[in-house]
């Protein structure tokens, strides 16, 4: 799972099989940028290749997730002022869907989750300066793909694709990442059930 991947800020503790990536974090590990918090963090953990043009990447996730701003799942990334993360994030006192998109400066969505799942299914997709991300809503409800966001990124033909982690109020976040993977992509269809 791990071919031709190359980690920014690697963990101390980290173990990998041909299809799952364990991580634990370090303290105080986060990727944010400046909005209402007025600080930088580039501290974040980030497993990555680089991907030429469109593509989708999939992962499914896992982790002890307990603690305020905890948080896991995808980063897409072409340097430290222009990235985009999606995944899980610990707020609230609740596991929510998170995307942070950063241009110069971060913004923050978040969606909570009907029911806690076990793990949880994230995707981006790009299509030239777009980004999709959706989540595969969890077994016993529906089972199917749901977008969480639709966003703009500014971004060159070549960027960094992979999973990240961060627990910026702790260390020892415990995060499972299984079937990763990174695919050629198709136009992004945002209505694909509905007649035009």
């Amino acid at each position: 799972m791990l071919e031709n991947m190359i980690w920014l800020n690697e963990p101390a503790q980290w173990t990998n099989t041909p299809n799952e990536l364990t991580v634990v974090s370090d303290h105080d590990t986060d990727f944010w940028r400046e909005t209402f918090y007025g600080f930088t963090h580039d501290t974040g953990h980030f497993l990555h290749r680089e991907v030429v043009g469109d593509f989708t990447a999939t992962v499914t996730l896992s982790g002890d997730f307990t603690t305020l701003y905890d948080q896991a799942g995808l980063m897409v990334r072409a340097n430290k002022r222009t990235w985009m993360k999606t995944g899980v994030e610990y707020t609230d006192e609740a596991l929510h869907l998170s995307t942070v998109i950063t241009h110069g400066a971060s913004d923050w969505s978040v969606m909570s989750l009907p029911r806690t799942p076990d793990e949880i299914t994230m995707q981006v997709t790009r299509q030239g300066n777009a980004l999709r991300t959706q989540y595969l809503q969890p077994q016993g409800m529906i089972g199917q793909w749901r977008m969480l966001r639709l966003g703009h990124l500014p971004l060159e033909d070549s960027c960094q694709v992979g999973m990240m982690m961060c627990s910026p109020k702790r260390g020892g976040l415990r995060a499972r990442f299984r079937d990763f993977s990174i695919t050629p992509s198709q136009r992004i269809d945002l209505h694909p059930h509905q007649k035009h």
